[in-house]
């Protein structure tokens, strides 16, 4: 369930199948992080990649203690070693990935602060410029940071595991499948994603 009735009456109208999930299904109000959150976002979504969110909790929390205080900047990752970083668990592309994001932004290549001022296309034009930042990183950005209400990843096997498996396909949908069905969920994309990302948590 989600608290604006509005979100609610959209899916009634034009999706009953996910209609009938909200109705059992409590969904938080989306997160909106503030700027100074960005590159620590950024840095847990990059670690996150292709990775069960347990096992992902996991290794940003060893990542987390490498820093004093845990205060993770782009300043303070050039002080830690690769090696180090590997420890943590993450894979060396990660490690990589995680050292050009902190050159971006510490060399003002990229400039966090804009990002919320930004397009949901701008934000992904502006993240995938950074190696290891692809569109699915920049999705999850949007949604769980930016706390963007029209969001949906195509690219998320656990998107097309849950539609496969709500909607009972035979098969896991290609793009154009799911494009039919989420084209309906306009302008709440995200609010329909965060609820089929539950519903295979509880299946």
């Amino acid at each position: 369930m989600v608290k604006d009735s509005r979100i609610l009456a959209h899916f009634r109208r034009h999706d009953p199948t996910l209609f009938s999930l909200f109705q059992s299904i409590i969904l938080d109000d989306l997160p909106v992080r503030q700027p100074r959150h960005y590159f620590v976002s950024l840095c847990r979504e990059i670690i996150g990649q292709q990775l069960s969110g347990r096992v992902a909790d996991v290794i940003f929390d060893r990542f987390e203690r490498l820093f004093p205080k845990r205060k993770v900047t782009p300043a303070s990752i050039q002080k830690i070693s690769d090696e180090n970083l590997r420890k943590t668990g993450m894979s060396w592309s990660k490690v990589r990935f995680i050292r050009a994001l902190s050159l971006h932004v510490h060399e003002k290549r990229v400039d966090l602060a804009a990002l919320g001022n930004m397009t949901d296309e701008q934000v992904i034009t502006t993240l995938t410029q950074v190696k290891g930042i692809g569109p699915w990183t920049a999705e999850m950005f949007l949604i769980f940071t930016l706390g963007r209400p029209d969001v949906f990843s195509y690219g998320d096997l656990g998107l097309r595991k849950a539609i496969q498996k709500l909607y009972k396909l035979r098969h896991a949908p290609t793009q154009k499948q799911m494009e039919r069905i989420v084209k309906k969920w306009k302008p709440y994309r995200t609010y329909g994603a965060r609820l089929l990302w539950k519903y295979l948590d509880l299946t």
